[in-house]
C-alpha cells in the first residue's frame, strides 16, 4: 500500500491511498463466494450460482461493499503508520474498482493542530481571596433559615403589614388599554421594597382585604415582555387575604432540621467549609478563563470546525442537563436549541482553543497525572460525597472513564504550574 500525505493547512490533511490489486481481488472474491452461498437464483443450487452470474446481476453491490471495506481498512492502516491525528470522519472520494489495476482513493480530513506554546510565563492574574467571612456565613444560614419558613394566614388583624405576603387580584392597563398578562387571579405578593415583577410592592402596606388600591408602575428598560417594555402601566389591585412568613430560630433544632449537622456550631463549621470550596471552585474557574484569554492572545492559530461542534454540543448537553438537576423540564421552555447551541459557538471555539493550548504546555513541561494521582482523585470525591471509595470507584472502571479524569487532572496541574509563574496584581 503507497500513502502520500499532503497538508492542506494547519487543520487540514489529504491522504492518497493505493491499494494493492491482489488485495482488492480478495476482497472481491471472498464477497462474491458469501454472496454465493447466501443467493438463490432459479436454475441454480443454492450455493452453485458460477461468479460470472452473480457479476452481471450484483458487480455495483458487492463492488460498493468491497470499496466501503477497503477504504475503512487502508485508511485506519495509514492514519495509524502516518500518525496523522484525526478528529473527524474523512471526506472520501475514489474512481472505483478497475480490472488489473491498483485501487486509488484520496482522504480529505480535518487534523489535530500542532501548538507550539510561546509566552506563557508570568501571565497576569487578579488575586482573589477565597476565605468566607462571617458576614458571608450569617447571610447564608439567614437564607437556609428562611427557605424553611412557611406562610401561616394572619388572623389577629385585615391590614397589610410590611413583608406580609398577601394574595391579590389585579387587572392593569397602559393608556388605559388592557395588555398580554394584564389580568390575573390569586397571586402572591410580598408588602416589601423591590420590583412588582418581582412580586414585591410596598404600596400594598395599610391597604385591608377586601379593599383595593391603584398603583402605577414603570416596567424595566430590560423587560423581557418587549410589548411593555419601559412603558407605565395603571394596576388596580384588590388584597384577597394575609399572610405572614413563620421562620424557625436558628438553633440547634434548626440544625436537626436542615439534615446537614446535629448542632448550630457543626452546622457553622459545615457550611463554612462548603461555601470555602465553592468560592474556590469559583475562583480557579475564572483564573482559568483568564489564563485561557491571554494564552489565546498570545498563541493564535486555527482550530477544526469538528472539534468546535463536539464542544458545542458537549456545552448544550451541559446547559440541558443544568436545568434539569435544578427540577426544570428543558422541552417544556419551547427552546429553540439550535440557536441556541449557535450561541454557544464563539465561546467553544476559545474552549477547544484553551484546551490545545493547556495540553501542548503539559506536553513541553512534562506534566503528567500518574495512576497514584488519578486514584486521590478518586478518593477525594468519595470524601466529598459522603460515599465509599468502591462506590466511586466503579464510576471510573472503564479505561474512557479513568483517561478522562486523568486528563482533566493534567490540566489541573498544568493551571497550577501557570498559577505558580503567573504574575498577580
Amino acid at each position: 500500500m503507497k500513502v502520500q500525505v499532503e497538508e492542506l493547512s494547519p487543520i487540514e490533511k489529504k491522504l492518497s491511498i493505493e491499494v494493492e490489486n491482489s488485495r482488492v481481488a480478495e476482497e472481491l472474491n471472498r464477497a462474491y463466494s458469501r454472496l454465493g452461498q447466501q443467493v438463490r437464483l432459479p436454475g441454480f443450487r443454492q450455493g452453485k450460482v458460477p461468479r460470472r452470474i452473480l457479476e452481471q446481476r450484483f458487480r455495483d453491490q458487492v463492488e460498493d461493499e468491497v470499496i466501503q471495506r477497503v477504504v475503512q481498512a487502508a485508511y485506519v492502516e495509514a492514519i495509524r503508520e502516518h500518525k496523522v491525528e484525526v478528529v473527524a470522519n474523512p471526506q472520501v472520494t475514489n474512481s472505483g474498482i478497475k480490472a488489473d489495476a491498483p485501487f486509488t482513493f484520496e482522504a480529505r480530513v480535518e487534523v489535530k493542530p500542532k501548538v507550539e506554546p510561546k509566552d506563557y510565563n508570568e501571565l497576569p492574574l487578579t488575586k482573589t481571596d477565597t476565605a468566607v467571612t462571617d458576614e458571608q456565613l450569617n447571610d447564608q444560614l439567614e437564607r437556609m433559615r428562611r427557605s424553611l419558613g412557611r406562610l401561616d394566614p394572619v388572623t389577629d388583624r385585615d391590614t397589610a403589614a410590611a413583608n406580609d405576603f398577601v394574595t391579590v387580584d389585579f387587572e392593569a392597563t397602559i393608556d388605559g388599554q388592557p395588555f398580554t398578562g394584564s389580568k390575573a387571579d390569586g397571586i402572591s405578593v410580598q408588602v416589601a421594597p423591590g420590583e412588582l415583577v418581582e412580586s414585591k410592592i410596598a404600596a400594598l402596606e395599610g391597604v385591608k382585604v377586601g379593599e383595593a388600591k391603584d398603583i402605577d408602575y414603570a416596567f424595566p428598560q430590560d423587560y423581557r415582555v418587549e410589548e411593555v417594555r419601559g412603558k407605565t402601566a395603571r394596576f388596580h389591585i384588590t388584597v384577597k387575604d394575609l399572610k405572614k412568613e413563620i421562620v424557625p430560630e436558628l438553633n440547634d433544632e434548626f440544625a436537626k432540621e436542615t439534615g446537614i449537622a446535629q448542632s448550630l456550631d457543626e452546622l457553622r463549621t459545615k457550611m463554612r467549609t462548603d461555601m470555602e470550596r465553592s468560592k474556590k471552585a469559583q475562583v480557579e474557574g475564572e483564573e482559568r478563563e483568564a489564563l485561557m484569554k491571554v494564552l489565546i492572545e498570545r498563541n493564535p492559530f486555527e482550530v477544526p470546525r469538528a472539534m468546535v461542534e463536539r464542544a458545542m454540543d458537549s456545552m448544550l448537553r451541559g446547559a440541558l442537563q443544568q436545568l434539569q438537576r435544578q427540577g426544570v423540564d428543558p422541552s417544556r421552555l419551547n427552546l429553540d436549541f439550535n440557536r441556541l447551541r449557535e450561541d454557544m459557538r464563539e465561546k467553544a471555539v476559545q474552549e477547544v482553543k484553551g484546551t490545545l493550548l493547556f495540553e501542548a504546555i503539559a506536553e513541553k513541561e512534562s506534566i503528567q497525572a500518574s495512576d497514584a494521582d488519578v486514584d486521590a482523585r478518586i478518593e477525594q470525591l468519595a470524601n466529598e460525597a459522603g460515599q465509599p471509595v468502591a462506590v466511586v470507584q466503579r464510576y471510573f472502571k472503564g479505561p474512557d472513564e479513568r483517561l478522562g479524569l486523568s486528563l482533566r487532572l493534567r490540566e489541573e496541574k498544568t493551571i497550577e504550574f501557570l498559577r505558580s509563574r503567573a504574575k498577580y496584581s
